[in-house]
């Protein structure tokens, strides 16, 4: 295959003449490569899990019965750090409580954002954090005065608060907050329904149920593996599915396999309309091995996508890490993710070191970038 031409290092304008490209992963993983291809002019569209059961999404999901709102808040912060609307709402959005300290001390640091006395509020256009400091207000009220506030996400609090106001409909609550913000990509959870419930199958039969639990199984569940995951039903976001109609490229991950990239697949009509749209669509290998998918090489991955499809084309490229080093290497505790002798899947497999020279163990947004926009421009 071609290499890839050089990086464009001039930044287009975010949500300019580039091409619309959807990425299906969690909301952290794929920051960077978001970043990365939204500064080069290309329409990002971000789908993101509905199932997330840990940390502050948790306790809001359980006390209000709502979709949790994790990664949609944090693929939102990215969108709007990529276009250049940063700052204040992101300094905010992206604020946590303490994880320490009684209720009252943690009530007095909410009140510091509640009340609009943090710098960041006061320095913003006074329409912007009237309506930041009127959702947080009617988070406050729904959640009761007894709601376990410690680490609690100010942005997730604040997002709640507009799904609230916009009486339960994520999509008009993303779409006032993109408007908000000024913010020109999307953002849309993958399905709609509030209750999602994710469920791992171990290869010894044992069951391990919640997204959270999952992604941190004890290292003996991680030395058995991971057989199979289910999602129970899920109706597809229909933005979600208009996304990938009008898709110039689908991009999968990087992110966690199991809980951030392969149940998109599972939901409703996700899998069929990836399979009908005739674009490329690509697979980012991780880089290095988690709790999910230790001893799992990239091939691997790449067939059980196709598993989960019946087979129908939902991939038609992987981007595989492949280091100078012809050695075994570890970052930490991880394993770099391996390569199957034989690949197991019809996709292309572009190899080449996708490791960023300055991050041991991240990729290199820039050359993903490169190599992403490359094989869009060559087509299928």
């Amino acid at each position: 295959m071609a290499k890839p031409a050089a990086m464009n290092t001039k930044r287009l304008p975010a949500g300019g003449p580039g091409p619309h490209i959807v990425i299906l992963a969690g909301g952290t993983a794929s920051r960077n490569v978001t970043i990365a291809l939204t500064r080069q002019g290309a329409r990002v569209t971000r789908i993101v899990p509905a199932w997330d059961s840990g940390g502050s999404s948790k306790l809001i999901r359980e006390r209000l019965g709502i979709l949790p709102v994790g990664d949609i808040r944090q693929a939102l912060m990215t969108m709007a750090y990529a276009e250049g609307h940063s700052g204040d709402v992101v300094r905010i959005c992206n604020a946590r409580l303490s994880e320490t300290g009684s209720q009252a001390e943690l009530v007095r640091e909410l009140a510091f954002y509640s009340q609009g006395t943090h710098p960041a509020l006061k320095a913003m256009k006074p329409g912007l954090a009237e309506a930041i400091l009127r959702y947080l207000g009617i988070f406050m009220a729904a959640a009761g005065k007894d709601f376990d506030l410690r680490r609690g996400s100010i942005g997730n609090f604040i997002l709640s608060g507009a799904l609230l106001a916009a009486e339960g409909d994520i999509n008009a609550a993303i779409r006032a907050f993109r408007s908000l913000c000024g913010i020109s990509g999307h953002v849309w959870p993958v399905s709609r329904d509030p209750d999602l419930l994710l469920v791992a199958e171990l290869k010894d039969m044992r069951r391990i149920e919640g997204q959270h639990r999952i992604t941190g199984m004890a290292p003996a569940d991680a030395a058995v593996g991971i057989a199979s995951v289910a999602l129970t039903e899920a109706h597809p976001n229909p933005e979600a599915l208009v996304a990938i109609r009008a898709a110039d490229g689908v991009i999968y991950g990087p992110g966690s396999f199991y809980t951030s990239i392969l149940p998109h697949l599972l939901v409703g009509d996700i899998a069929t309309t990836i399979a009908k749209a005739q674009v490329p669509k690509i697979l980012i290998g991780n880089m290095l091995e988690d709790s999910e998918t230790r001893g799992l090489a990239l091939d691997d991955m790449a067939r059980r996508l196709f598993g989960i499809a019946d087979g129908a084309p939902v991939l038609t490229h992987i981007l595989a890490h492949e280091g100078a080093v012809p050695v075994a290497r570890v970052v930490g505790a991880s394993r770099f993710v391996a390569r199957a002798p034989v690949p197991a899947t019809g996709a292309d497999i572009i190899a080449r070191d996708f490791e960023d020279p300055w991050h041991r163990g991240q990729h290199d947004a820039g050359l993903l970038t490169a190599t992403i926009l490359h094989l869009l421009r060559k087509g299928l």
